[in-house]
């Protein structure tokens, strides 16, 4: 589907919008490519297979062009807790959402406990071209355009914001104003892992994380900064991993659930090797393991809400 088919499609939810508002949830088409982290990380623009991902497109009103913001599932898929949250947090605020489905056109299920079913940087790529969809709208405002990802959806947050990945497949229209990866895994050393896009980024991560444990995005979000990158991480007290999902409201553990926690992938002509091996990474390796937690922390979001409108109000807001 080309993108000018994608916008006339959405000529009915405009036509269900009054002046000042919100017009109901509706699903958007976003054409992508599924394609391995190897042919991802090689900066292959026509690898993979093409396909059609979806996304819940949720505040869309008739009037002056509004931001928008992208949100970025995790492990569990479509049905994130997380991205709903923050879909209806945002939608207060004047944000449009788009909630990015990168698993079900593509067949992947649960990958909290099947982790190799897909590749980690996949849904980066389904971003920028969620992005180019956007642009193309006249009610989203193109320069003001923003990522939001949680775990998975997170990690893919952080590493968009490398300029080698969006001088290999970027946006071609519109401009990704800012950058907010929730609870990311920051333990991988990747090539030009230290130069930025000119766009901020504010990650927000719990202290008592088990899954995606905070010390490593620390140290990475220092290194950053100390290169003069616009780059923040505010630690939360007391917070778990998915702190944003009130799905989950008591802790809760999973021992199908896997974390590679205590491993470290290093970028090698194109492959993640495990830093401890020297071998291709699997999640068949030692260092992963099960059972990590989880739980909703009211308090902890409050923290992150005050840390991502500070953000979204002040660029050009």
């Amino acid at each position: 589907m080309s993108l000018g088919a994608v916008v006339r499609s959405l000529s009915a939810v405009v036509a269900l919008a009054v002046a000042g508002q919100a017009a109901a949830s509706e699903t958007l088409t976003i054409p992508s490519r599924t394609m391995t982290d190897e042919a991802f990380l090689a900066g292959t623009p026509d690898a993979g297979e093409p396909v059609e991902i979806t996304g819940r497109l949720a505040g869309l009103r008739v009037g002056p062009p509004q931001p928008a913001v992208i949100l970025l599932h995790g492990a569990n898929g479509p049905k994130s807790g997380a991205a709903w949250n923050w879909s209806q947090i945002l939608g207060l605020r004047g944000f449009v959402t788009l909630r990015l489905d990168s698993y079900t056109a593509r067949g992947i299920g649960d990958v909290a406990v099947d982790q190799a079913s897909a590749p980690q940087f996949m849904p980066v790529y389904d971003a920028y071209r969620a992005v180019e969809v956007l642009a193309t709208m006249p009610e989203i405002d193109a320069d003001r355009i923003f990522l939001m990802g949680f775990s998975r959806g997170g990690t893919a947050t952080l590493y968009a914001s490398l300029r080698r990945f969006h001088d290999a497949f970027g946006p071609k229209a519109g401009r990704i104003a800012g950058y907010v990866p929730f609870y990311a895994a920051c333990n991988f050393t990747l090539e030009g892992e230290l130069d930025l896009v000119d766009a901020p980024v504010r990650l927000i991560h719990g202290r008592l994380d088990d899954w995606t444990p905070l010390a490593p995005c620390q140290d990475y979000a220092d290194r950053l900064a100390a290169e003069g990158a616009d780059v923040t991480l505010t630690p939360l007290d007391g917070a778990h991993h998915a702190f944003d999902d009130p799905t989950a409201p008591a802790l809760h553990s999973d021992s199908d659930w896997k974390t590679s926690r205590n491993c470290h992938r290093i970028e090698r002509g194109g492959t993640l090797v495990n830093a401890q091996t020297g071998q291709p990474f699997t999640y068949d390796d030692a260092c992963v393991e099960n059972g990590p937690h989880s739980q909703f922390n009211g308090d902890a979001v409050g923290v992150a809400q005050r840390v991502v409108l500070d953000l979204l109000d002040g660029q050009g807001g």
